[in-house]
């Protein structure tokens, strides 16, 4: 079984961003490895020890694929260092500043060929949060959708995966055969901290960097962009109110004019 987990290099959370010519700055912040990719790279790591493991010459493995700069290789270590076998990135300067549908058309294709039963995926990019890219990918492979996983449950004998995911209904409970694409939520697990030994075992693994012209797709200019943009504006002060006897009244009086009650 080869399971493939989509990840991205994405600015710290806690980072300031700014935007540069309608794209986000990412150079002049931290960048770390996608904070809900790493719930799909433990989830894709369970399911191959749970199989008989992902060690070298096992029957299950974890490719990493992911697209950005080279700096990235930085994002991509991260999940190799917690158990992942190798990782694919596709990195070219005319993808700079692509939006999903450029990104999927990238992941599909380099998935297309690697001969992998699953995809595996976050649920969405703390820098865009839009929850798309698992969906485009399945509909560009057209492959089966399981998104939003809170549990999965995988039978590599019957080539099938069963999900359940939280809706506003209930519980829901779908499967699949392979090959399949799964997003996954955050509260599916906890994700394992590389240990000394997986960090330096990592600094050994393969990391195939390729350009567009080596998986076979024409560069792509984004179909969508940022025509304008401004700074999150400054917070304004607070009303202090001085409780002279009145404290109480004026309080109403500022809850109502915010029409809070």
């Amino acid at each position: 079984m080869k399971i493939a987990v989509c990840v991205k290099q994405v600015p710290d959370s806690w980072a300031e961003k700014k935007m540069i010519n309608g794209t986000l700055d990412r150079e002049g912040v931290d960048a770390v490895l996608n904070d809900l990719d790493e719930y799909a790279v433990e989830e894709a790591l369970r399911i191959a020890e749970a199989h008989g493991g992902n060690e070298e010459g096992g029957a299950h493995s974890v490719t990493i694929i992911s697209m950005g700069p080279e700096r990235a290789t930085e994002a991509i270590r991260k999940a190799l260092s917690m158990g992942a076998n190798d990782a694919i990135l596709i990195s070219d300067s005319a993808l700079a500043g692509a939006d999903a549908i450029t990104t999927s058309a990238v992941l599909a294709k380099v998935i297309e060929t690697g001969g992998f039963d699953l995809v595996m995926c976050g649920t969405e990019s703390t820098d865009a949060r839009m929850s798309v890219v698992p969906a485009m990918i399945s509909a560009r492979l057209g492959w089966a959708q399981l998104t939003f996983a809170g549990s999965v449950v995988v039978d590599p004998s019957a080539s099938k995966v069963e999900i359940t995911r939280v809706t506003d209904a209930g519980v829901d409970s779908m499967s699949a055969s392979f090959p399949a694409v799964l997003s996954v939520i955050e509260k599916i697990n906890e994700p394992r901290y590389p240990s000394f030994k997986g960090i330096m075992a990592s600094k050994k693994k393969t990391i195939d960097i390729k350009d567009c012209a080596a998986i076979g797709i024409s560069a792509q200019s984004a179909w969508s962009v940022v025509a304008d943009s401004a700074p999150r504006p400054a917070r304004s002060a607070g009303i202090k109110v001085t409780d002279t006897g009145n404290g109480g009244a004026e309080l109403v009086d500022f809850l109502a004019g915010k029409k809070l009650i």
